[in-house]
């Protein structure tokens, strides 16, 4: 730490999501960015002197040795990440990556096990768990509320004709491509963070892939699978997975059905509310459930409303969450944000959907 007890961070990978990282470690007040690391001194500088940090290194060994960081944060394509993180690791920092968080189970299982070795904090920005509807369905689940959860229905869209769909889609030699689930090794992270946590390790999945676009004639780019289905079994808990590059609106939704009750999560909005039920009668009964949903809403809207007056509200709000959770786990205030066991539970499902997709081919 520094002299004002502030954390010292460094940030390995000057790409768009490094802006994200340095704002909100800036936001939450509890560390400071001293150094910037990138193979491409372009990309170094840029991010440098746009957000006003003065150590620029193109060698994560050179930045180590030189700032000695508190915390490194991991901002790079995923191939990179095991050398990376064990390298910080070694150097006695603690680690919060990026997703996806490793290639492979296994890669994973080398970054965990150097962090228990050294005795570091090492974390993933799984940051939808921290939206607002996560943050209230924990707390239903902390209470109860639910009861046992017996099935999970998870959807996620991706608009190929955003930004980063168009850098995918028009070059064969982006990072994705690289991936062995491709296009949806990058979301998967996504999908399945949100689930982890009411399945265990005794998973079995079943999946179907396709292409529905049209074919371009480049076979890098056509090998890319855009519509994913699949299905996991954990003992008595079940999941259905919708990754849709196709459908409208691009989803972003999670549905929790528990032996009690069952609420449906909307990350784009912000929203989580019970499923409608009757409580009268017949025809009666079938007026109210309306009123009742929308009322829900309601008490959504006015809650987020609050979130706006309060600068709440903004797209990184749930990284500003996750982070401040996991510098309360670094100074020894907190428990890991994401346990390590759910960690290696996304990887470990993601090798067996990627393993889904090769057998259905």
């Amino acid at each position: 730490m520094n002299g004002d007890g502030v954390l010292k961070v460094a940030i390995v990978g000057c790409g768009k999501i490094a802006d994200g990282h340095v704002e909100q470690i800036r936001a939450i007040g509890r560390g400071e960015v001293v150094a910037v690391c990138d193979r491409e001194p372009l990309m170094v500088e840029q991010l440098a002197v746009r957000m006003g940090i003065s150590g620029q290194f193109t060698d994560v060994h050179d930045m180590l040795a030189t700032v000695r960081p508190d915390v490194v944060h991991i901002a790079t394509p995923p191939d990179s990440h095991v050398m990376l993180a064990c390298a910080a690791l070694d150097a006695g920092c603690h680690v919060f990556v990026e997703k996806p968080f490793a290639m492979t189970t296994a890669d994973a299982q080398v970054i965990l096990e150097r962090a228990r070795q050294v005795g570091k904090r090492v974390s993933v920005n799984y940051l939808y768990n921290f939206e607002p509807p996560g943050l209230e369905l924990e707390k239903l689940m902390g209470k109860g509320a639910l009861g046992d959860v017996v099935h999970l229905e998870t959807n996620y869209g991706y608009n190929l004709a955003g930004d980063y769909g168009l850098a995918v889609m028009a070059d064969p030699n982006h990072w994705v491509h690289r991936l062995p689930g491709k296009l949806f090794h990058n979301v998967l992270d996504h999908v399945l963070a949100k689930v982890v946590p009411f399945i265990g390790d005794d998973t079995t999945v079943q999946v179907l892939a396709f292409r529905r676009r049209e074919a371009t004639g480049n076979p890098v780019i056509d090998a890319l699978n855009d519509e994913l289905r699949f299905m996991l079994r954990s003992g008595g808990t079940t999941v259905t997975g919708l990754v849709s590059a196709h459908g409208r609106p691009v989803a972003h939704s999670l549905r929790v059905v528990g032996t009690k009750d069952t609420v449906e999560l909307d990350y784009g909005t912000r929203t989580l509310v019970q499923s409608a039920r009757w409580t009268q009668p017949s025809a009666l009964g079938r007026l109210f459930p309306p009123w009742v949903q929308a009322r829900q809403f309601l008490r959504n809207g006015m809650s987020s409303l609050g979130q706006f007056r309060r600068h709440e509200f903004h797209y990184f709000q749930c990284m500003r969450v996750l982070l401040d959770r996991f510098y309360d786990s670094v100074e020894g205030r907190g428990e890991d944000p994401i346990p390590a066991a759910q960690i290696l539970r996304v990887c470990r499902v993601i090798d067996q959907i990627v393993e889904g997709m090769e057998t259905a081919r």
